[in-house]
C-alpha cells in the first residue's frame, strides 16, 4: 500500500489535531471554530482566498500567534499543557519554510542552516559544518552556495536555502508557507519535485499553504479548504473536484484550473507513490 492510499483511507496516525480553534485581531475573528487533522506521512495542502487566514493558522500552530479558544495537539500532547522544555523539544521536531524565506541577511547560507543547530544541538563545529553541507545538497543547491549571502541568491535559491534550514534538525514535520510563490513555472515545478522527493525519502509529514494549483495536483495527498474561519472541506483532489461549494468550484474549475483538471484526469501530474 502506498502512502497516498493509507492517508486517503482515513486511518493514518494524526500528528496534529486542532479542535475549535479561534484566533482574532481586535473584534475580527480570523479562525472561528476551526477543526483540522494532519496525518503522519501525508502532504496536506491548505488553500483559501487571499486574506482568509492560512498563514495565521500556521503561525498559531507554531506558537507565534496567541489563540482565543480551542485546542492544538501535537504528537498527542496538548500544547498548552506542555512545560517550556517540552515545548522546545516538540519544536525541534518540525521545520518551517516561511513565504519569503526569512533568511538572516547577514549570514551566509551555511551559517543560516547552522543557526538552529547552534541553538539546539551540542555538536562539534566540524560535524555542524558537515551536516550543513548535507542539507545544502539535499535542497538541490550547488556546493558553492554555502558561502553566499541571501542577497547574492536568486529567488529559487533562496527557497532552497530556506528549505535546507528547515531540515537542519532532521524534523518529522515540515510547514511550508507558499513555497513556490514568486518562482517561474519551471522553478516552481522543480521545487514541487524536490518537496515530493524529500517527503518520500525522508518520511516527512508536510503541511503546505499554497495558491499554486500545480502543487496541489502534483504532490498533495489531501487538500483542506479554509472559508470564513473554518475548514469547509478536506480530502483528496478527486473529492474536491466534485464539490458543490461555490468557492471550491470556482477555484478548481475556473479558467486557471480547467487545463490542470483535464490533465489530472488523464493521469498527467498525479503524485507518484
Amino acid at each position: 500500500m502506498n502512502g497516498s492510499e493509507k492517508n486517503h483511507s482515513g486511518d493514518g496516525e494524526v500528528v496534529i489535531r486542532v479542535r475549535g480553534l479561534k484566533v482574532g485581531f481586535g473584534d475580527r475573528l480570523v479562525m472561528n471554530g476551526l477543526d483540522l487533522d494532519l496525518r503522519r506521512g501525508e502532504v496536506l495542502g491548505f488553500v483559501g482566498a487571499s486574506g482568509a487566514g492560512k498563514s495565521v493558522f500556521t503561525r498559531t500552530v507554531l506558537g507565534l500567534l496567541p489563540k482565543q479558544a480551542g485546542t492544538i495537539e501535537v504528537y498527542g500532547h496538548d500544547i498548552d499543557s506542555l512545560s517550556p522544555a517540552e515545548r522546545r523539544r516538540v519544536g525541534q521536531r518540525w521545520g518551517v519554510l516561511f513565504q519569503q524565506g526569512a533568511l538572516f541577511s547577514g549570514l551566509t547560507v551555511k551559517q543560516n542552516i547552522e543557526a538552529p543547530m547552534r541553538e539546539h544541538l551540542d555538536i562539534s563545529p566540524r560535524l555542524r559544518d558537515e551536516l550543513a553541507m548535507l542539507k545544502i545538497a539535499l535542497a538541490g543547491l550547488p556546493e558553492d552556495a554555502a558561502n553566499k549571502y541571501p542577497a547574492e541568491l536568486s529567488g529559487g535559491m533562496i527557497k532552497r536555502a530556506a528549505l535546507a534550514r528547515a531540515l537542519a534538525l532532521d524534523p518529522d514535520l515540515v510547514f511550508l508557507d507558499e513555497p513556490t510563490s514568486g518562482l517561474d513555472p519551471i522553478g516552481a515545478g522543480d521545487f514541487d519535485d524536490l518537496i515530493g522527493t524529500l517527503q518520500r525519502t525522508l518520511g516527512l509529514t508536510v503541511f503546505m499553504v499554497t495558491h499554486d494549483l500545480d502543487s496541489l495536483y502534483a504532490i498533495c495527498d489531501r487538500v483542506a479548504v479554509l472559508e470564513q474561519g473554518r475548514v469547509v472541506a478536506i480530502g483528496p483532489i478527486e473529492e474536491l473536484l466534485i464539490s458543490e461549494d461555490p468557492w471550491i468550484k470556482s477555484y478548481f474549475h475556473g479558467k486557471r484550473g480547467t487545463g490542470r483538471e483535464a490533465a489530472f484526469k488523464l493521469g498527467v501530474g498525479r503524485r507518484q507513490p
